[in-house]
């Protein structure tokens, strides 16, 4: 090192004082420079270049870097561990002084405190119905925000939230006592061993043949009614009844039970899907019914599925013979609205279609959809339509039914005053359900209900959702009663739907599933042959590393050789 080097040393000091001078430091304030001594500092210079250049030579320059390399790490270790050990300290000083404090002033320093984070432990008792309701955090529940929209397109409808008490708690909000039914309190059927059509669209004999006349009183709304609910004939609903069960599976229906769960598989239509997430309460106290027709049977006992046990899973399966109608879809709606005819003794019960899986506990089910909402009917809207004339449209461009039939159908409400949905008709936000799942409890208005709906499906197509509005609308009309109707994306919620049978056998069988091979690692002494493919040649690029580790192979394998 030079003293010319030395002078510009102290030039680049010069600078930085006039930098500070300009960065706003005041001209006033002393600055310190550094005054040294010429010999000293050539001196000390020489000697570090000598020492330098020794170890330089004696080590090599990249032993030397590395070495530094090594030398800084640790000092950097060494420091972190020396911040990290007085930090835990701090802390450590901290939490004693607040545990401290928070013990001297514990009386008024109380309300300051965070909340206990087990806030799914802390209940307290409302008032709901005529009974009391554990309430948690549902009370506060709310939809989160829609997510942002993404570049891949979602087509379809998706499941939302939806938060559900505990098992145990729904459980104990169970109302004590059957709901009010609005002005019927007596409702009884009608019986006819030898039915009569007198007009020509006057449904099925199973249904009885009722007449307009007949149709419009039953929804003049009365404290003991009488009307036709099928089962017309026979002794009762399952014995000779064009609908009829075993004799074993009669004394079942007639059992009393406070919740069942039912479904049904006709004309081999759809594969049983087993329930999950079904609490030990639960599989000892609620039934689950799958009613099937002899084809179905027929079917599920050369596959093996079904056995002398009459059981699959958590199903009893219940098997109908005579079946009314020679379309299956039309059969299924017997279980699906007339379940208070078949079960007589049951106070809540939770259809859903073959298709579906139960994947929440049914007292939880209830809980969210009737119990919390002070409700005895619930069904989900459907998830796009909400007016029936547009639910008619899509039915007729699926080939649902019968084109001329649906438009039988949809001008004969006409003619009774249906008109397309509009604001007009708030609260009510939807007149076409996702019929799939119904949530019930059995009490004369609710039965009514379901009876004269059956009628309708029985006199027109078995579109259940084209008659839905019309008969809510009547009974509303004339009694204080209201259907609770949830977004479809909560249905989606508690049940996952599966396809059909005939479309699950045209579906190709999954792939294999991927076997990942996992290779052993090269080992770290020996020889690695590489065999070239013919006319490819070997790459001549490479770097520094490469020709290092590449004269290290090679004299490896040079050794082998002369082994």
């Amino acid at each position: 090192m030079t003293g010319g080097s030395l002078g510009l040393r102290t030039g680049s000091y010069g600078s930085l004082q006039l930098q500070q001078i300009q960065n706003g430091f005041p001209p006033s304030q002393p600055t310190f420079a550094l005054t040294r001594k010429p010999s000293k500092l050539l001196l000390a210079s020489r000697e570090k270049e000598r020492v330098l250049s020794f170890v330089c030579r004696f080590l090599g320059r990249k032993r030397v870097i590395m070495l530094l390399l090594v030398v800084l790490a640790l000092l950097v270790f060494i420091c972190n561990s020396f911040n990290v050990n007085k930090g835990m300290e701090d802390k450590h000083d901290i939490k004693i002084a607040s545990t401290q404090n928070t013990m001297k002033g514990k009386d008024e320093d109380r309300s300051l405190l965070p909340p206990p984070p087990h806030l799914h432990t802390q209940s307290f008792t409302v008032v709901h119905g005529n009974s009391p309701l554990l309430a948690h955090q549902c009370e506060n529940f709310a939809f989160p925000p829609p997510p942002p929209p993404s570049g891949r397109k979602r087509s379809g409808p998706r499941p939302c939230p939806v938060c559900y008490l505990p098992v145990e708690q729904a459980i104990a909000s169970m109302p004590s006592s059957s709901s009010e039914s609005p002005v019927l309190h007596n409702l009884t059927y009608v019986y006819d061993e030898n039915p009569t059509r007198i007009e020509p669209h006057g449904g099925s004999e199973f249904g009885g043949f009722p007449t307009l006349r007949q149709r419009n009183d039953s929804y003049d709304i009365k404290e003991s009614m009488m009307v036709h609910c099928g089962f017309v004939k026979g002794n009762k609903p399952g014995d000779q009844s064009g609908f009829d069960v075993d004799e074993a599976d009669l004394m079942e229906l007639e059992t009393s039970h406070e919740i069942i769960v039912a479904s049904a598989v006709f004309g081999n239509y759809d594969i049983i899907q087993q329930p999950t997430n079904i609490s030990e309460f639960s599989r000892k106290n609620v039934p689950f019914y799958m009613f099937i027709d002899e084809e179905t049977e027929a079917y599920m006992k050369n596959s093996s599925v079904l056995g002398n046990s009459r059981r699959v899973g958590l199903w009893r399966v219940i098997v109908v013979r005579n079946v009314p109608y020679t379309d299956a879809r039309r059969n299924g709606k017997i279980p699906k609205l007339l379940l208070h005819r078949l079960f007589p003794n049951v106070r809540y019960s939770i259809w859903i279609d073959g298709k579906l899986q139960l994947v929440v506990d049914p007292y939880q089910v209830l809980e969210r959809f009737l119990w919390r909402q002070n409700a005895n009917f619930a069904i989900s809207k459907h998830y796009r339509r909400y007016d029936v004339f547009e639910e008619a449209e899509a039915n007729r461009a699926a080939g649902k039914y019968d084109n001329s039939s649906i438009n039988e159908q949809v001008d004969f409400y006409i003619k009774e005053g249906l008109q397309p949905y509009s604001v007009a008709k708030l609260p009510i936000t939807s007149d076409v359900p996702e019929g799939c799942v119904i949530i019930k409890e059995h009490i004369p208005i609710t039965n009514l209900f379901t009876c004269n709906w059956f009628n309708e499906v029985d006199r027109f197509t078995s579109r259940d959702q084209l008659s839905f509005s019309t008969v809510r609308d009547k009974i509303m009309g004339k009694v204080n009663w209201s259907i609770s109707m949830f977004l479809d994306c909560e249905r989606r919620n508690f049940v996952i739907q599966a396809y059909h049978r005939e479309l699950l056998e045209q579906m190709p069988p999954p792939p294999p599933p991927r076997v990942v091979l996992h290779h052993p690692l090269a080992l770290l002494h020996g020889t690695i042959s590489v065999k070239t493919p013919a006319g490819k040649k070997i790459s001549q690029k490479r770097g520094r590393g490469d020709r290092k580790r590449h004269r290290k192979i090679a004299g490896g394998s040079k050794d082998n050789r002369q082994l």
